[in-house]
């Protein structure tokens, strides 16, 4: 446990901030299985809109730096390919 004062409020904030991150993560990995779902059932329109809402998400959670932007342009890239696919 954080004995000073500032170290007491520095573990404060990296709570608040893993909350906060994790809750950014949580809708990112949700609205990627959202796409998938439509790709499994084949619904082209479906998932033409669900990947324009996936990659403003996915780049979103980049920008917060949760996840790296590399890693959010490979997902993105890879959700692009196989709607494209169908």
């Amino acid at each position: 446990m954080a004995n000073h004062k500032s170290a007491v409020k520095r573990a404060r904030q990296s709570e608040d901030q893993r909350q906060r991150n994790r809750s950014r993560k949580t809708r990112m990995k949700n609205v990627i299985r959202k796409l998938e779902e439509s790709l499994n059932t084949k619904a082209t329109e479906a998932a033409a809109e669900n990947l324009k809402l996936a990659v403003s998400i996915i780049e979103k959670t980049a920008a917060k730096g949760v996840i790296h932007r590399n890693t959010a342009s490979r997902k993105i890239s890879r959700l692009t390919r196989r709607v494209n696919a169908l």
